[in-house]
């Protein structure tokens, strides 16, 4: 069975990924405008009537901005957990019809295995998954301010892993434009993964399977594609992970689909 994936976009301001197998279609997060969603699947031949279902990782903006359109224009199954659930019916001050999964379970959504559990992020009831397809599992790590072993444990089956890589530690203490408050809840526990807080990760969860790695939620003001990419390169060249193919993802346009 072949598995097609295509990150959307994945950045501050919008998180959004495809996925598809032969008989499953999948988005993870909805951080667009049903419109851009649209747009996006659109570039690689595909519309959003057609998808089986919609998994949300939590509930801030920048991950559900397009998801009361998609619940209540098209009827699409949306799959959280129950407090994620009662923060995006309280922020988006509409009830969105979802299906409730407990945090730690599994439940198959289609072809495809949906493994749930907590991440460390400031959010009701954060989520990672570890998508498990035929082809391959897919692990999803875009929000979160630390890496625990329970993480590790979970995403480490993966053989494509999007990661977080949000901000360079520097870059974010010199910002102007940012509240020392801000600045704190970013680097804090419950925050984001720094360029070296992902090096790090991948470092611990390395395996021989693990063929590709996308860094995700970039920040727009804190971080440069290009240092990102440098940081993680030189982790991966120093525990000689080779084997491993690397991308960076973007905001503004979705990343070429990766099929296996």
């Amino acid at each position: 069975m072949a598995v097609h994936l295509t990150i959307l976009g994945s950045g501050s301001a919008g998180n959004c990924a495809y996925l598809e197998t032969d008989d499953t279609r999948i988005l993870i997060d909805a951080g667009f405008s049903l419109r851009q969603i649209r747009k996006r699947l659109a570039l690689i031949g595909r519309t959003p009537e057609n998808l089986s279902g919609v998994l949300v990782t939590h509930e801030h903006s920048d991950h559900i901005a397009g998801l009361a359109a998609i619940a209540e224009k098209l009827r699409i199954p949306i799959y959280c957990n129950r407090l994620t659930r009662d923060a995006i019916q309280y922020q988006l001050q509409a009830r969105v019809e979802v299906r409730i999964f407990n945090t730690g379970n599994s439940f198959e959504l289609g072809s495809v295995t949906v493994e749930t559990f907590s991440v460390p992020h400031d959010a009701q009831d954060p989520v990672g998954f570890l998508l498990r397809t035929p082809a391959g599992n897919i692990g999803i790590l875009t929000d979160l301010g630390h890496v625990n072993g329970m993480v590790l444990d979970r995403v480490r089956a993966a053989n494509v892993l999007l990661l977080e890589s949000n901000h360079d530690i520097k870059m974010l203490q010199d910002c102007p434009h940012r509240p020392w408050s801000l600045k704190q809840r970013i680097l804090g526990r419950h925050g984001h993964l720094s360029n070296e807080a992902a090096a790090d990760t991948a470092e611990a969860l390395m395996t021989a399977e693990l063929r590709h790695l996308y860094l995700g939620h970039l920040s727009g003001e804190c971080n440069r594609p290009e240092l990102a990419h440098r940081v993680m390169f030189q982790r991966l060249q120093k525990i000689g992970a080779n084997h491993v193919h690397l991308q960076t993802t973007a905001q503004s346009v979705p990343c070429s689909t990766l099929s296996f």
